[in-house]
């Protein structure tokens, strides 16, 4: 039987999946680096630790990506998302959105491509395989690394970002992250 407290509408097919991470990704080189936003990413597997990234062939950024086949995913925080709008919004091709955003970079462990300082996890990609889907294409990628800020990482080495302010992307709309309401697990527990 219908559950007649709640009236749902039907809307055309699209992309409202909500909320996302919105993530810089940077690319190319020390010398030469750009980052641009995006919140379609995600991970795929596990064993091999796989994410991707789906990119408009249009942006500068998917050519420098194709051409050196490595980038970074740079986590966000609320205290970044004037930057990340910014990063979004602006192409690197006319612009050093890094030094315009007042970001820093910092060296990664596995790839060429440069990290932002400012962020509290980035994850080292290496480009495994690009899938075209219509409007964009998938880049498939391998974490090499995980590169986090040592401030997050307890005296056991787990990581906790919960400190971090991680902000997040929902149809046009940033958010900061809230509060803790349990650990992967907690219902099993439940009385």
């Amino acid at each position: 039987m219908a559950d007649e407290r709640f009236t749902r509408k039907e809307l055309n097919a699209g992309t409202l999946l909500a909320p996302l991470p919105a993530v810089m990704v940077t690319c190319g080189t020390p010398q030469a680096a750009n980052v641009f936003t995006v919140a379609w990413t995600g991970i795929i597997c596990t064993h091999p630790a796989l994410t991707y990234i789906s990119v408009r062939p249009a942006r500068y950024s998917y050519g420098i990506i194709k051409e050196t086949g490595e980038f970074a995913i740079n986590l966000t925080t609320s205290k970044m998302a004037r930057a990340a709008d910014f990063c979004g919004m602006k192409t690197g091709k006319k612009t050093d959105k890094l030094k315009k955003c007042g970001l820093h970079t910092a060296k990664p462990f596995k790839i060429s491509a440069p990290i932002i300082s400012e962020s509290p996890l980035a994850l080292e990609c290496k480009v495994k395989e690009i899938r075209q889907f219509g409007t964009h294409d998938m880049f498939i990628a391998e974490i090499l690394a995980v590169n986090v800020d040592g401030r997050y990482i307890d005296s056991k080495g787990k990581i906790n970002l919960q400190q971090a302010g991680l902000m997040a992307y929902s149809h046009g709309e940033y958010f900061a992250l809230g509060r803790k309401l349990g650990n992967f697990g907690f219902s099993s527990h439940a009385k």
